[in-house]
């Protein structure tokens, strides 16, 4: 018989700490956090804040450990709690910025190893069949061509690729002008077989689904702008229809991006800077992806493999 997990406990309803959050938040969107990563660590902040009964603020290290020990006790796994570790090293530093505190108790505190894990890969033959899925004879179809295509041709991020404005599009010389994580920009090459779904897309369906003035390029049906739910919806039925056994996500486009170019002979510096990656470490998950991928092909094709 298993064990059962322990009980979440029930939030503990504190106004001191409710306020700071709200500063916190806003202090966050004064300094460019993106929504995305706001929204978690508000997140791990309130379920932190359940676990001890008086306001986070004034938590010590000791009071801060032990929250983080329950936390993997109600079964968060290493990566979650990794994450709340984040987000209370990032409230602790704008306490100490307020000068509401005068130290940062998370500021010498390890997080936890997570380990690194591969991206999924997919094949060339399989890009190509999920590019196909959509139908095109349907606005939103040739819609989601277009958004598949740009997200494979320039492996962006999807919030990126939602985020994407007429402005930032320059079709007369093929490029892209991203505005990536920490608002920083970078230009990336749109590449032919892009760029000709776009000026399709904007002839023929983008003039269907605008229904008042916006200059977000990729449109829903009614005219607003897409979600990461819309596009993660709209994947999983195209991955049904490529018949892609693997489990997919946007960011799967992504890795095969990067890992396609370096198959190819790209260089590793070139595919960090078109992944907007600040560190080289983080980019050189895929040589490792290559490699692998390369060393099936031998196996398989080689006659003394």
């Amino acid at each position: 018989m298993q064990a059962k997990k322990p009980r979440i406990p029930t939030p503990v309803r504190i106004p001191e700490t409710a306020s700071f959050l709200l500063a916190y938040r806003d202090y966050l969107v004064a300094n460019a956090v993106s929504p995305h990563t706001r929204n978690a660590y508000l997140s791990d902040l309130i379920q932190c804040s359940q676990y001890i009964t008086f306001p986070m603020p004034q938590w010590t290290k000791s009071e801060i450990e032990q929250v983080l020990a329950q936390l993997s006790q109600a079964g968060k796994s290493p990566r979650s709690v990794a994450r709340c570790v984040s987000a209370l090293r990032s409230f602790f530093k704008f306490l100490r910025e307020q000068k509401l505190r005068t130290d940062n108790p998370l500021s010498q505190h390890k997080t936890p190893q997570i380990g690194r894990t591969l991206p999924h890969d997919l094949s060339e033959k399989e890009v190509e069949a999920l590019l196909d899925a959509p139908n095109i004879y349907t606005a939103l179809g040739l819609r989601d061509r277009a958004m598949l295509e740009v997200l494979y041709a320039c492996g962006l991020r999807v919030s990126e690729l939602i985020n994407l404005k007429l402005e930032l599009i320059n079709l007369n010389q093929g490029y892209l002008r991203i505005l990536g994580k920490g608002n920083k920009e970078r230009l990336v090459p749109l590449g032919q077989h892009a760029k000709e779904w776009i000026e399709k897309y904007l002839l023929e369906a983008r003039p269907q689904l605008i229904k008042s003035h916006i200059d977000y390029l990729f449109l829903t049906q009614h005219g607003g702008i897409m979600s990461r739910q819309n596009f993660w919806y709209a994947l999983k039925r195209y991955a049904l229809i490529a018949n892609i056994q693997t489990e997919i996500s946007p960011h799967t486009l992504r890795h095969a991006f990067a890992t396609h170019l370096l198959n190819h002979g790209a260089d590793l510096r070139v595919v960090q800077m078109l992944l907007g990656h600040t560190d080289l470490s983080t980019t050189q998950i895929y040589t490792h992806v290559a490699q692998i991928r390369l060393q099936q092909l031998h196996a398989k094709h080689h006659p003394r493999a």
